[in-house]
């Protein structure tokens, strides 16, 4: 019998490493990793990378329970570890219900009742509490732990929610509110727009009710399902090699090839690319990369978008000695447009070669999504995946990759050759 040290390190980020913990013990914990799967806020890239994570989870998490020398009540957190994992998964998908009532038994709450802790003295019992007020005391709180740029699409999000619901008394909402101001949404922004928004409410709501500021939230299942022009979907394939065949074929000293290739074979988010300088493509441990940082005064979404991503030779064609030598011809900058005109002239290529709608379901920001779908489907484990994308966090992949440690270029090298290879065969 053998244990890999994957399968060990996610017994010990739910506590299940130890066969003298107590089933209150155990049960403490999964309340805890219950709660963050239920509170923490996600955005598009998030979505897809936690998706990932909590099925690499509870596979590990099934291997453990057949073969580990495990107690009764290891045995039974760990079943209730991978029915926490479920649910989280419903919760990425709009549907927090069943980690709702997870996070309540764990908690020992009678009959479904929410959390209750004492309200802030910034609001009065018996005062109206509206949307504006309630998501200024949410932005508060979170002020700290997001970056600036989060914080201004979070402000707009909710003063756009708060227009919407006026001065209606979120104490006593009923299920017909959420659904009149779904519909006042709708008057004058696209579906997808929209479902934003009802994302960005859900977040502030169940933040609310788990903070005693509301008893119960009606806000769940409103987001469109059907014909919503839904932003940011995944390149095929077959568009991926398109759009490769064409950047392959633009002369070697014409920087929109190599910020096409560069999207497709490492995944970088557009402003990340961008503020690439000579100086970030360098060699570890004979690996050649790009650097994401913030020296020199760069920016990056958040501290774990910092990472080394290697070039694969070869991967969709990619030159990479033409595009060394375009490095070393380069000023201090690799590509010198404005952020603006940067995104309009590479999402205007990605429209022209593969014929994309205007309704900006595919963008360049789509080719994350790609990459990220290539990685899975080689069975990269989700801790490399998360190093190539910079979705690591400091959650329960953080507790299981050990300390914030970046994985090993090599293995970050050796996945994406084969996501790439396997691409090559279909």
């Amino acid at each position: 019998m053998t244990i890999s040290k994957d399968i060990l390190k996610t017994l010990a980020a739910f506590h299940l490493d130890n066969p003298e913990a107590t089933w209150d013990e155990l049960r403490e914990r999964l309340a805890d990793i219950a709660e963050e799967c239920l509170t923490m806020a996600h955005g598009d890239d998030s979505l897809v990378a936690y998706e990932i994570i909590y099925d690499e989870l509870r596979l590990s998490l099934r291997e453990a329970s057949a073969k580990g020398p495990m107690t009764v009540d290891q045995q039974r957190a760990a079943s209730k570890a991978e029915d926490i994992l479920e649910a989280a998964q419903e919760r990425l998908k709009g549907r927090p219900g069943k980690l709702i009532g997870i996070v309540e038994e764990l908690r020992g709450i009678p009959g479904g009742t929410p959390v209750a802790p004492c309200l802030s003295l910034s609001v009065n019992a018996s005062d109206a509490l509206t949307f504006e007020h309630l998501s200024g005391l949410y932005m508060a709180e979170q002020k700290d732990n997001v970056q600036a740029s989060t914080m201004r699409d979070v402000k707009s999000s909710c003063a756009a929610i708060s227009a919407a619901l006026g001065e209606l008394d979120l104490k006593g909402h009923t299920r017909a509110d959420m659904v009149a101001l779904k519909a006042k949404l709708l008057e004058d922004r696209k579906g997808s727009t929209v479902n934003k928004l009802l994302t960005r409410l859900s977040t502030v709501m169940d933040w609310a009710v788990h903070n005693g500021y509301i008893d119960k939230s009606f806000d769940k299942g409103l987001k469109l399902s059907k014909d919503a022009d839904s932003s940011r979907e995944a390149f095929s394939q077959d568009q991926v090699q398109l759009l490769m065949s064409y950047a392959n074929g633009l002369s070697a000293d014409v920087w929109q090839r190599w910020a096409l290739s560069l999207g497709v074979i490492t995944g970088t988010r557009i402003e990340e690319l961008r503020q690439l300088t000579k100086a970030d493509v360098k060699q570890v441990g004979g690996v050649w990369v790009i650097d994401i940082n913030r020296n020199d005064g760069k920016t990056a979404k958040t501290k774990n978008a910092l990472r080394v991503i290697p070039l694969t030779d070869a991967a969709y064609g990619f030159d990479l000695k033409a595009f060394l030598a375009f490095v070393d011809s380069s000023d201090s900058r690799l590509f010198t447009l404005g952020a603006g005109q940067f995104s309009n002239v590479l999402n205007g290529a990605l429209r022209d070669v593969l014929s994309l709608n205007t309704d900006r379901t595919q963008t360049f920001h789509s080719l994350r999504h790609s990459l990220a779908g290539a990685l899975k489907a080689a069975e990269v484990p989700v801790g490399t995946a998360e190093a190539i994308l910079g979705h690591s966090s400091g959650s329960i992949s953080y507790d299981l990759y050990g300390s914030g440690s970046a994985v090993q270029v090599e293995r970050m090298a050796e996945a994406l050759s084969k996501s790439f290879k396997l691409t090559d065969n279909n």
